[in-house]
């Protein structure tokens, strides 16, 4: 009898591993989110919402964001807007003062990044429901009634809107929202079970008896209040209808966003270990999902040199495949747009860019992790960008 060379075994786990990560727990998910949906209940609420900008340098966007704000189909008389001037030395805080009279707050605090400024905020706020939102997106009219409106539902702590990237420029811009479609699909399918893990940091709104002090460090705000509320029994939801629209950003941004995410996840882990345990009654979900992209990196790096230990007549068949996909992802930049392979190398490139992201994000652990925090470099937004009526064919 033969004896099997048992690198075939590690490359079959391997890619398995891999498929079931690419391919498998989405289909999975999916499919139970239809079989095992747990709507959540909405209703016509108004509670009173404190409204909280974080903003660092935002004199480029800062008006059109109020002015989206004060447009909101919400009882005025329940709406606190503050904005929160992170050290800001732009016209950022003038420009608050100017809607001054028009009830918008002002509150200056130094320099110290978006957790110090939410926890600066939050205990000023009055309202019952806290809306966090950066100073960059634009929010529909209807957007705030829309979010509130699942806090009808007393098992939801946490509501989170849609964020809408407009019109790309770029097949890189246009590539960068593919991906994060991709990433709302998975959230909505898991809202639709019972929770995400985290929200929409640009748009999402919570009870304002659930907010609790934000470590100084935290990459993920976003993350870290959510399963504060996640882990007290409440949901955290998606509600689609609830819309914001961002401007594109380019690569190299979402890469380094990226880092920044994938970084902050490990900063989770450390602060919600239940999240891996019984403790946490999506574990399934969490480990498929959010573990599983930390280690999908190593695991496609693992599989290529698992490759070169099998034998000499099948290395070809398996190093071809997975050389062939990083060729056309370092490719992507000198193949024309018109070009049919364009379609398969820029997602590769956008996926691998990605990869680079998540093995880049263990720096967390050797350096600080304010040293991870970039100054989001958009598209300068164009007239049609920032009005109601623009079109969104990327949404």
């Amino acid at each position: 009898m033969v004896e099997m060379n048992p690198a075939w075994l590690i490359v079959s786990v391997l890619a398995a591993l891999i498929i079931y990560i690419l391919v498998g727990y989405p289909v999975i998910l999916g499919v139970l989110s239809r079989c095992r949906a747990r709507p959540h209940r909405r209703g016509e609420i108004t509670p009173t919402v404190s409204v909280i900008i974080p903003a660092y340098n935002g004199e480029g966007y800062l008006s059109a964001k109020l002015d989206s704000i004060l447009a909101l189909e919400y009882p005025p008389d329940h709406l606190q807007i503050l904005v929160v001037s992170d050290g800001s030395t732009d016209r950022t805080d003038a420009i608050a003062l100017e809607y001054g009279s028009r009830g918008v707050e002002l509150l200056r605090v130094e320099r110290g990044g978006k957790p110090a400024a939410l926890n600066a905020a939050i205990p000023q706020a009055t309202g019952e429901i806290l809306l966090l939102t950066d100073v960059r997106q634009y929010l529909e009219p209807k957007s705030l009634r829309r979010l509130v409106s699942a806090f009808a539902d007393p098992e939801v702590g946490v509501a989170s809107g849609e964020l809408i990237i407009r019109n790309a420029r770029s097949g890189a811009e246009a590539e960068i929202g593919l991906y994060r479609r991709f990433e709302t699909w998975m959230r909505d399918q898991l809202s639709r079970l019972d929770s995400m893990f985290g929200a929409t940091g640009a748009f999402y709104a919570m009870r304002r008896d659930l907010a609790v002090a934000i470590p100084p460090d935290m990459l993920l705000d976003d993350v870290y209040l959510p399963l504060t509320a996640y882990f007290r029994g409440y949901r955290l939801v998606m509600e689609n209808q609830a819309r914001a629209y961002d401007i594109p950003t380019s690569r190299d941004t979402e890469f380094a966003r990226k880092v920044r995410t994938l970084a902050g996840n490990f900063q989770i882990l450390r602060e919600f270990p239940a999240l891996l345990g019984p403790g946490n009654r999506m574990w399934f979900h969490f480990v498929s999902y959010k573990l599983a992209r930390l280690l999908l990196p190593w695991l496609l790096l693992a599989l290529a040199l698992s490759s070169l230990l099998v034998e000499a007549w099948a290395r070809p068949w398996l190093l071809a495949p997975q050389l062939g996909c990083y060729f056309l992802a370092v490719a992507d930049g000198w193949i024309p747009a018109g070009n049919p392979l364009k379609k398969v190398s820029s997602p590769l490139r956008t996926f691998v860019v990605m990869m680079i992201a998540a093995m880049l994000a263990v720096q967390v652990f050797f350096v600080s992790p304010r040293s991870l925090w970039k100054v989001t470099s958009a598209s300068s937004p164009t007239a049609d960008q920032l009005s109601p009526n623009a079109r969104n064919k990327n949404g």
